[in-house]
């Protein structure tokens, strides 16, 4: 299933960590308003019956949206919460065995750091690629630095589409202007941010700016 560029522009990762007195779905849902395109939910701590009633709850707001929805990582999550697909890492199930699992008609995604991983998660039926980080992060430790000349490397050795992540904000974003990505996601960017909503938008007006440079 080949994913819409226009729809990886800016793909928001969910993080529970500002959630204050707010719910995750009101917060994905202000990012929706803010011009989000994409949705993906990370959750490292939630129990597996938590866990699928945020994903069957988010799944329906991003419908509502009109919105791709993806669950990071766990994949009998993604099924059960029929969401449009899931996001692997490196060190999660290979690519061709979550399509045996998803099926055709679903998304997947893979992190890649290199461009032979970026060419091995095509071949093996990804439908894009996030690649990262591209700046120091503080929402992943393990992340590994990726350069700008890698970035663009892998931009253009594959055929699939490519976002960058980690690090990535309203101050730094230009500066990925002509690697070749479709988009870029973002966590504290967006869910760290007071106006949550705002913060979308004016990271969606400079996305936009940058991929059309």
């Amino acid at each position: 299933m080949r994913c819409d560029k226009k729809d990886l522009l800016l793909y928001a990762v969910t993080d529970r960590s500002w959630l204050g007195e707010e719910s995750l779905y009101d917060q994905v849902e202000k990012a929706l308003k803010g011009g989000a395109t994409f949705i993906q939910l990370r959750e490292k701590e939630l129990d597996e019956k938590h866990f699928l009633e945020e994903a069957r709850g988010i799944k329906g707001l991003c419908k509502k949206y009109r919105v791709p929805f993806v669950v990071n990582d766990n994949v009998e999550i993604a099924l059960a919460a029929d969401a449009d697909g899931v996001h692997v890492g490196q060190s999660d199930m290979e690519a061709g065995d979550v399509r045996a699992k998803l099926g055709e008609n679903k998304f997947i995604g893979v992190s890649a750091q290199t461009v032979e991983q970026a060419l091995l998660a095509q071949e093996h039926g990804a439908d894009y690629l996030g690649v990262g980080a591209v700046f120091p992060t503080g929402s992943k430790a393990d992340a590994d630095d990726v350069s700008y000349e890698t970035l663009r490397a892998i931009c253009d050795a594959v055929d699939i589409p490519v976002i960058a992540i980690g690090g990535i904000s309203t101050d730094n974003v230009l500066e990925l202007s002509g690697s070749g990505i479709c988009g870029i996601a973002v966590i504290s960017a967006i869910f760290a941010k007071e106006d949550i909503e705002n913060a979308a938008r004016e990271l969606r007006k400079l996305v936009k700016e940058m991929v059309e440079v």
